[in-house]
């Protein structure tokens, strides 16, 4: 809130607009529409006063009484019209929307008064905005997403829909890549369904885009949908190698869709649970059982330390053996799995589970505890004090921690009367 004052009182004082405000950023523009409010009431002497036409003398504070006033010859200065833009009086709002059409860079905030509270203001706003041409609205994507969570706030977005929708490609391409994660949504959205991007490039968006499921999601469905037999390759291949778990587990689906079902064996023993789910569907519709393939892997998991979790997901009370045997194996990641299966399969046995509480890699220790927490209070309460001690590693400190609290809620539970 702070900061919505200061730069109040920056563009008060007449500091140019690109001094005083970040004018690339949304938020700015909607917090300085509240930093006005503020400085209204905490300092109202800083409001300007300014002569705008006609030597009469506008001043600009909450219970003046606002005089009829030339606005055509005195054009105002932009950081004081981007004051009287947020105005508390609406009537000062209302008169300072005249002079937006020559002022572009003040734009964002005829978008922010088209979702304004005070209908004579709103419909003004609205009114100018529709006199943009369309070619000029993409700048004002994220200001207008922004708005649009607001009660009156659609009107703005629903026209930049239409503009981009409309318009040239090059204008929708061109907001693929911004920094307003809202405004990246939105147009690939637009984009996709435009056509504009192909099989192979929404594939390589979905596997790149780290950072967005949404667009992850939506360009890898995409992608799949708009495959066809000279692009399968592009498109799998993108999908299959990308980090996201969502993105591998839609590409080893789309297999299936491109008569390639054998190759899902290859993710049988992924580091992601939902793409082994995805694997062994599409290998069942292909006629092919998972299952001895997961028992083949886990007779040497080293190089794929996965498959024991896999085999606990589809297996039989008749694999527990063979997962117990790999609790011990010298490859951390096969443990953690080896456990992940255990609790898959309902085979947990908290006796032979908990040494792994002391083992040395911490990801064996929160898998084992991960296991061990609905058997808590089957665990010696002393055992587990022992090992909160300053002198164990964190893990295993952390481990018996959440076990002790595990143990005390379910010991308080037992002791509690039937009512």
């Amino acid at each position: 809130m702070s900061n919505d004052y200061e730069t109040a009182e920056r563009l008060a004082r007449g500091i140019p607009l690109r001094e005083a405000l970040d004018t690339s950023s949304a938020e700015a523009w909607t917090a300085l529409d509240l930093g006005v409010r503020i400085l209204s009431y905490e300092a109202p002497g800083l409001l300007p006063s300014h002569d705008w036409a006609d030597g009469r003398r506008l001043r600009w504070s909450w219970d003046a009484p606002l005089p009829s006033v030339n606005w055509s010859r005195t054009p105002p200065d932009e950081p004081l019209l981007a004051v009287a833009l947020c105005h508390p009086d609406g009537r000062v709002r209302k008169a300072a929307l005249e002079w937006v059409p020559r002022s572009p860079a003040l734009r964002p905030l005829l978008v922010v008064r088209c979702a304004d509270w005070a209908g004579p203001v709103r419909d003004r706003a609205r009114a100018l905005f529709s006199e943009i041409p369309g070619r000029e609205l993409p700048p004002l994507t994220a200001v207008a997403l922004r708005l649009s969570r607001r009660e009156q706030g659609d009107f703005a977005r629903e026209r930049l829909d239409r503009a981009l929708r409309e318009g040239p490609a090059e204008d929708v391409v061109a907001l693929l890549t911004g920094e307003d994660r809202a405004t990246r949504r939105f147009v690939y959205r637009i984009a996709v369904d435009r056509g504009l991007l192909a099989p192979a490039t929404l594939a390589r968006t979905a596997a790149a885009a780290s950072d967005d499921v949404h667009i992850q999601m939506l360009c890898a469905e995409a992608a799949i949908a708009g495959m066809r037999d000279g692009a399968y390759d592009e498109v799998l291949g993108s999908l299959l190698s990308a980090r996201s778990p969502r993105v591998r587990a839609a590409g080893v689906t789309a297999l299936r869709r491109a008569g390639r079902q054998g190759e899902a064996a290859a993710f049988l023993a992924d580091r992601s649970g939902v793409v082994r789910a995805c694997a062994r569907y599409v290998l069942r519709q292909g006629g092919i059982d998972p299952l001895p393939l997961y028992r083949s892997m886990c007779a040497d998991p080293a190089a794929r330390p996965a498959a024991p979790a896999g085999l606990g997901e589809c297996g039989t009370r008749a694999d527990a053996p063979a997962l117990w045997s790999l609790v011990t194996h010298p490859v951390p990641a096969v443990r953690v799995h080896a456990v992940t299966g255990l609790r898959a399969l309902d085979a947990v046995r908290h006796e032979q589970l908990l040494p792994l509480l002391d083992d040395p890699s911490p990801a064996v220790v929160r898998a084992a505890t991960q296991a061990l927490l609905p058997d808590a209070d089957r665990i010696p309460h002393e055992w587990l004090l022992v090992r909160t001690g300053a002198d164990r590693p964190r893990a295993l400190r952390v481990a018996a921690e959440r076990l002790l609290r595990a143990h005390v809620r379910a010991t308080v539970r037992q002791r509690r009367p039937a009512a």
